[in-house]
C-alpha cells in the first residue's frame, strides 16, 4: 500500500507541475500580447477619442477583455485585428457614454462661471493646426476615415479588413478615396482660415 501511495503522490506532483507550467505559459502569452500590441491599441483608441488619457483607459479596458477572453482566441495571427476591433468598439461606447455627461458639464460651466474672453489671435495660434486636421478627418465618412487612420498606423489591408469587418479587396480603394478626400478637405480648411 505504501508503494501505491508514493506513486500516486509522484503522479500528483508531476500533474501539478504541468498545470503550473501551462498556467505560466498562458500568462506569458498575455504579457507578450500586451507588450507587442499595446502601442497599436492605444493609437487606435486615440484616433477615435482624441484624448490620450481617455485612450489609455480604453486600452486598459481592451486588455482586460483580452485577459478575460484569451481562451476564446485560438489564432495568434488574428489577435491584433481582434484587439483593434475591441478598442474601436470600446472607444465608441466611451464617447457615447461621455456625450451626455460632457453636455451637462458644459451647461453647468456656462451657467455658473464667467466666460473669459480670449483674443482671436491666441485661439488661432493654439488650435488652428490640430483643429484643421481633426475637422478634415471628421468630415470624411466611415469606413473611409477608419481605413485611413488604421493604414497610417501601419496595419495591413487584411488587418484593417478584419478589424472593421470589411472586404479585404475594398480596403485599398477606401484608403485611396480617404486620402483624396482628406487632401481636398484639409486644403479647403486651410484656405478658409486664411
Amino acid at each position: 500500500m505504501l508503494k501505491m501511495n508514493e506513486n500516486t503522490n509522484i503522479l500528483v506532483d508531476i500533474m501539478s507541475e504541468q498545470t503550473a507550467t501551462a498556467a505560466a505559459r498562458d500568462k506569458i502569452e498575455f504579457e507578450e500580447a500586451f507588450a507587442l500590441h499595446h502601442r497599436t491599441v492605444f493609437r487606435a483608441a486615440r484616433s477615435i477619442v482624441h484624448d490620450s488619457a481617455l485612450a489609455e483607459d480604453v486600452t486598459q479596458e481592451t486588455f482586460l477583455r483580452l485577459y478575460k477572453h484569451q481562451d476564446s482566441i485560438t489564432d495568434n495571427e488574428m489577435l491584433r485585428p481582434w484587439l483593434i476591433r475591441v478598442a474601436i468598439n470600446v472607444a465608441k461606447n466611451t464617447i457615447r457614454g461621455n456625450i451626455r455627461a460632457n453636455t451637462r458639464d458644459e451647461n453647468y460651466v456656462k451657467e455658473t462661471m464667467e466666460t473669459s474672453v480670449s483674443s482671436v489671435e491666441v485661439d488661432y495660434e493654439e488650435y488652428s493646426g490640430v483643429n484643421e486636421i481633426y475637422r478634415a478627418l471628421n468630415s470624411i465618412k466611415e469606413p473611409l476615415r477608419s481605413c485611413l487612420i488604421l493604414k497610417q498606423q501601419g496595419l495591413s489591408y487584411r488587418e484593417i479588413a478584419t478589424s472593421l469587418d470589411l472586404n479585404e479587396t475594398s480596403i485599398g480603394t477606401y484608403v485611396a478615396r480617404a486620402r483624396q478626400e482628406f487632401s481636398r478637405l484639409y486644403g479647403k480648411a486651410g484656405k478658409e482660415s486664411i
